[in-house]
């Protein structure tokens, strides 16, 4: 086997997410964020994977912090993970982070062995 990524802990504990204050919480909103350049580790082989991530949310209180955000993502870079865990952990944190109305998680991964994998995570709580 090839040396193996770092797995298991998928808590990007060095990168935290911030947030700031809604600056229209009365008001239902859309705001869509798309990363080009997500990478993480695939866990059998240790090669990179490769996907675009679409962020779609509704905030209540807290907007996410865009270089946060970066940093966040930037961090599973060395983690060797499963493209479904992965997205429902940045999920979960992001929704942990914001408490939003409506997030959704697109994770667009690159074609590996001729297969394209999309993997769609949300939470609403409208």
């Amino acid at each position: 086997m090839v040396n193996s990524p770092k797995t298991g802990n998928l808590g990007n504990k060095k990168n935290t997410l911030k947030a700031f204050e809604n600056p229209y919480p009365s008001r239902d909103y859309t705001i869509r964020i798309r990363i080009p350049e997500f990478t993480c580790l695939c866990p059998k082989t240790g090669q990179p994977d490769f996907a675009t991530l679409h962020l779609e949310y509704i905030p209540n209180d807290l907007c996410i912090e865009l270089k946060s955000l970066k940093e966040y993502i930037s961090g599973y870079r060395s983690i060797g993970t499963y493209h479904e865990a992965v997205t429902n952990r940045i999920l979960s944190d992001l929704e942990g982070a914001l408490h939003p109305r409506f997030i959704r998680l697109t994770a667009k991964f690159n074609v590996r062995g001729g297969i394209y994998t999309t993997v769609i995570a949300e939470e609403d709580r409208g």
